[in-house]
């Protein structure tokens, strides 16, 4: 069996490290000995898109917003659905995360970094959220492993009751929160229907097909 070689590091703001993998085609972010994402399973980012894309596609100059570039699926699941007159901001942590993407996993973005729809911003998505006011039509969140944070102690506030209300601020009205998890939570949906949403959940496997891990994705509107 091919082995996997450790391609680079980088610390995570606030604590924690992030490690990017290799093994021959296949590509893996890691913090410590937990994956967050490999390149084989891409089916739950890009449904995570495509869900959220079939409740706000027809409005008119839509503003997205997503938490967590990763490798990209979700990105480009949004693009491939979206109108030219639309705006994607991308906010991304981690500095080397970007630094990847245009490197040594250039091939799985293909040409999405380069999209005139497209804006990057290194910057905590919770900052970026806290400072906007009704200014997304929609925001996807795609940050540690879900609601449950694993690689830094601070993404739990994107998850709190706090951060949830902060999320409903900076929508539309109408707007949709869209969050992926690894696992399901109860006592994350009771916590949408507190901060004003209306919260729908919705299973999906890693792999995009019939099999494969389950994960799951909660779509919440703003009332």
């Amino acid at each position: 069996m091919i082995p996997w070689v450790c391609l680079d590091t980088a610390n995570v703001p606030g604590g924690g490290e992030l490690k990017l993998m290799r093994r021959g085609a296949e590509f893996s972010i890691m913090s410590g000995a937990i994956e967050l994402m490999n390149s084989r399973l891409s089916g739950s980012e890009k449904a995570l898109a495509m869900l959220a894309g079939d409740r706000i596609r027809n409005r008119p100059r839509l503003q997205m917003l997503i938490g967590g570039l990763g490798m990209g699926f979700t990105l480009g699941a949004a693009l491939a659905d979206l109108p030219s007159d639309a705006s994607v901001t991308v906010a991304e942590l981690v500095p080397a995360v970007v630094a990847w993407a245009r490197g040594p996993m250039a091939h799985i973005f293909g040409q999405s970094l380069t999209d005139p729809r497209v804006t990057v911003r290194v910057i905590d998505v919770a900052t970026e959220i806290g400072s906007a006011t009704s200014a997304y039509d929609t925001i996807l969140l795609d940050v540690d492993n879900g609601p449950g944070g694993l690689s830094r102690d601070d993404n739990d506030r994107l998850y709190s009751a706090a951060g949830l209300q902060a999320a409903r601020r900076a929508l539309r009205p109408g707007g949709v929160l869209a969050v992926w998890s690894a696992a399901p939570s109860e006592a994350f949906t009771r916590r949408l229907g507190s901060a004003g949403f209306q919260a729908e959940t919705v299973q999906v496997r890693a792999t995009g097909g019939r099999r494969g891990a389950r994960h799951v994705i909660w779509l919440a509107t703003s009332r």
